[in-house]
């Protein structure tokens, strides 16, 4: 159950960073990574962070504990969420 509850997190905290990359990246619109501001590094991160998010779920055997599985993933949705939000990973603009 243990695993379910930290792969499920992560399978959402992943996944919910991948949004803002992939939707700037698809809108070609600048936003702050470590690699590169512009479009495709984004569009291309947000993509790798759904497959990863993919991966996670997948390996999280979600289907034996649910309830367990969407509490973690609803908190960490709302972390990355809170986080993005409020000083994201280049402090406020």
């Amino acid at each position: 159950m243990i695993a379910t509850i930290i792969l499920a997190f992560l399978a959402a905290l992943v996944g919910g960073n991948g949004i803002p990359h992939f939707v700037k990246g698809i809108t070609k619109e600048s936003y702050p990574m470590v690699f590169s501001n512009a479009p495709i590094p984004n569009l291309i991160v947000g993509w790798l962070s759904f497959i990863i998010a993919s991966v996670l779920v997948y390996f999280a055997k979600i289907s034996d504990f649910p309830l367990a599985a969407a509490i973690a993933a609803a908190v960490g949705l709302l972390l990355i969420g809170l986080f993005h939000a409020g000083p994201g990973a280049f402090g406020k603009k």
